[in-house]
């Protein structure tokens, strides 16, 4: 059975929630890392789901990709459990990106740049 707007409301606040937890984790662990966002359609979770990672300059993404991939996918993966969400992070659901890259394509437009899929 299909939840409903009032649980698909509650599953999209108890995930805010946790991502916002692991966001104040990586703040304090991981050089570069500003911000972190996520887009679903709740309602198909499962093939939806992008958590962004968002570093400040191109360099500390590069580097995260290289030295912190492992911790942010295991940040994801806990609050994804801990929001009752049954999905392992993959490359598919995490993504990372940069200010300085949205600065220069999208002027500093966040909306813009992920309806674009970057």
């Amino acid at each position: 059975m299909t939840p409903g707007k009032r649980e698909l409301a509650r599953i999209e606040r108890h995930l805010i929630a946790t991502l916002t937890e692991a966001c104040e984790t990586a703040k304090t662990e991981i050089k570069g890392f500003t911000w972190l966002t996520h887009t679903a359609d709740l309602s198909a979770l499962a093939q939806t789901l992008n958590v962004i990672w968002v570093f400040e300059t191109l360099a500390d993404k590069q580097l995260a990709q290289s030295n912190a991939k492992a911790r942010i996918f295991e940040l994801t993966a806990i609050a994804l459990r801990e929001a009752g969400i049954d999905l392992m992070p993959s490359e598919r659901t995490v993504r990372f990106d940069s200010e300085e890259e949205c600065q220069r394509s999208h002027a500093g437009n966040w909306q813009k740049r992920q309806a674009k899929g970057y």
